[in-house]
């Protein structure tokens, strides 16, 4: 906590109701947050409340506050523009600093009989290069469309005219390369192939195709009609993967592509540029969870284009962002010219945004060393859920019975969208003597709680950020009490199967969620759904046999309950007790030879 707050807060109570913006300071007067408001005391009074509900992250900045200034300006606009200015002066520790670190790639056509186009990161000597270009996405991107266009070579196989390769690839047969390790193709048609693949790089796909065209109407008026059913077929090639690639797009003529992925470790914002109907370069900013900006689009976008030295006509974004007119008026002001925010909901426009929010996913994915996958599964989950970021830390937990002879739980941790088994749990019902899904559940969430509030044990030493019930609306609402006995605030929600015990929604207290089954979010609920299932009912089955081994053992005469429980606990296996001595056994059991002889003769066959 701030020992600095009852001083905050008196001056906050002085303070203007005026738009503005406040600079925060921290003990040796260095401003460590910027921000703009339309009021400033309503805005500054949020920061300094006694009990606020901040995030973690603006939580940190707050404890770091020693005083604060601030600037008073006519309007929110001009609040606005001063801010994005004094971020750009002072760079806070706790705004959204836009550092983009870029090399320099290339496109290589090899220097060698039948050339290859590749991406490259550095040229050299061996080949001549097209770049440098400021974005590596863009070169692949581009290198891996050019060799689908024209069938080009994509293996380490070097070719010449003495040398092939028999038997070719798999590319060869799914109709992705030309062969030319079959030897069919000559060296003169390859070289024209890469000539006009250099042209598509270079021009466009409408270019090449108009001159393929006329080199095809030419040929079939000279009657060589095979060089133009090869024409034909390649401008059809061409014509058909347009409809897929990414790399030309004429309606796309002036236009930034934005979107953002987030993590419980932080968050990656990624813009994807076309110029001239061409992709042209990618841009990629990551972000702390220091930096503490809640609506951190809405914060990317001013920053970003009221400092740019040019400003596209069209900017493309995933959701609407708060402020989002106010941006746009001074982001015109500034280039002197329309801007338009498209937030497309279906169509090709789309196909674009998602483009740019996988980027984004695998760019943070490899930060957090987790595939692109998981880290949007996670994300989603956090926006179906409502939740402020996407919940690292997962439990879940089923109840499995064999009528009320064996009753048992099972807790699974999942961390960052894989499972932790170092961290499951397990549980024996001990104050429910009927089956009682709903009175199971909630003795075994007070069990846990009742761990993590001594701090005793290390596996209940933190709380997770979501808690998952097998079961309805009845799960949920049982277990909700506990936790508000607790006074401990995470979410709980429960998972719903169908009657083929599949997956079917997410269950709140007052209703259900559906989650798509396309969707990588219903992918990670459900593994979570099997896996506690898994656990709790092998716990059961387990528990259940060694019930049945104590029942067994009973009959020899002079073991009780109490004596065949304690040799089932020490030995814990079937294997184990068959290969027990007489006098181990009588020690474990605490009887003389003579009863313990008869049972290790009556274990032999079992």
């Amino acid at each position: 906590m701030n020992e600095r707050l009852p001083f905050l807060q008196q001056k906050t109570s002085k303070l203007t109701v005026s738009p503005g913006v406040y600079l925060m300071k921290n003990k040796d007067n260095e401003i460590i947050y910027i921000g703009k408001a339309k009021n400033l005391r309503n805005r500054v009074t949020s920061y300094f409340r006694n009990n606020p509900d901040h995030t973690p992250k603006v939580a940190k900045m707050v404890s770091k506050v020693y005083d604060y200034d601030f600037i008073v300006t006519s309007s929110e606009y001009e609040a606005l523009i001063l801010e994005c200015s004094l971020i750009k002066q002072h760079k806070p520790k706790y705004n959204i600093l836009l550092k983009d670190d870029k090399g320099y790639h290339y496109i290589k056509i090899s220097n060698e009989m039948y050339p290859k186009i590749t991406a490259e990161k550095r040229p050299d000597k061996d080949g001549t290069f097209l770049g440098p270009y400021t974005s590596g996405f863009v070169v692949k991107q581009t290198v891996n469309e050019v060799n689908h266009v024209f069938k080009l070579p994509t293996c380490k196989n070097k070719f010449n005219s003495k040398a092939y390769n028999k038997r070719p690839c798999l590319n060869y047969h799914i109709n992705q390369c030309i062969g030319v390790c079959t030897g069919k193709i000559n060296v003169k048609d390859y070289r024209e192939r890469i000539n006009q693949a250099v042209d598509y790089i270079k021009s466009g796909s409408q270019n090449s195709i108009s001159q393929m065209e006329n080199e095809m109407q030419i040929a079939a008026e000279n009657l060589n009609f095979e060089r133009a059913a090869e024409l034909r077929d390649r401008i059809n090639a061409i014509k058909k993967a347009a409809d897929s690639q990414i790399i030309f797009d004429e309606s796309l003529h002036d236009t930034d592509i934005i979107a953002h992925a987030k993590s419980a470790n932080g968050s990656c914002i990624s813009l994807i540029m076309y110029r001239g109907g061409r992709l042209h370069d990618k841009l990629i900013f990551n972000f702390s969870n220091s930096e503490c900006e809640d609506d951190i689009i809405g914060s990317f976008i001013a920053r970003y284009y009221l400092n740019a030295e040019s400003v596209p006509k069209d900017i493309i974004i995933e959701n609407t962002f708060e402020d989002i007119n106010l941006i746009r008026e001074a982001i015109i002001a500034k280039c002197n010219h329309t801007v338009k925010f498209i937030t497309p909901q279906r169509g090709s426009l789309l196909k674009y945004v998602m483009m740019a929010k996988n980027n984004a996913n695998e760019y943070i994915s490899i930060k957090n060393d987790r595939t692109g996958k998981e880290i949007a599964a996670l994300e989603e989950l956090a926006d179906i859920l409502g939740l402020k970021k996407p919940p690292e830390y997962i439990e879940a937990y089923d109840i499995s019975n064999l009528a009320s002879s064996t009753m048992v739980a099972g807790m699974i941790v999942f961390q960052n969208g894989r499972p932790l088994k170092s961290a499951y749990k397990r549980f024996s019902i001990k104050e429910s003597e009927i089956q009682n899904d709903y009175a199971c559940m909630r003795e075994v969430l007070e069990r846990r709680l009742n761990e993590y509030r001594k701090g005793e044990n290390e596996g209940f030493s933190r709380l997770p950020d979501l808690i998952f019930v097998d079961g309805g609306m009845g799960q949920v609402n049982a277990v909700l009490p506990v936790l508000k006995k607790f006074g401990v605030n995470v979410p709980l929600y429960g998972l719903v199967k169908d009657s083929k015990h599949r997956t079917r929604a997410i269950s709140t207290g007052g209703g259900e969620i559906s989650v798509s089954k396309t969707k990588p979010a219903f992918t990670l609920i459900t593994k979570i759904q099997d896996e506690v299932h898994r656990f709790s009912i092998t716990y059961m089955r387990s528990k259940h046999t060694k019930k049945s081994y104590e029942l067994e053992l009973t009959r020899v005469k002079g073991i009780g309950v109490k004596k065949a429980q304690k040799i089932i606990l020490y030995y814990k296996t079937k294997e184990a007790l068959k290969s027990a001595s007489v006098e181990e056994l009588a020690k474990i059991a605490g009887v003389n030879i003579g009863i313990a002889s008869e049972l290790a003769e009556y274990i032999k066959n079992m």
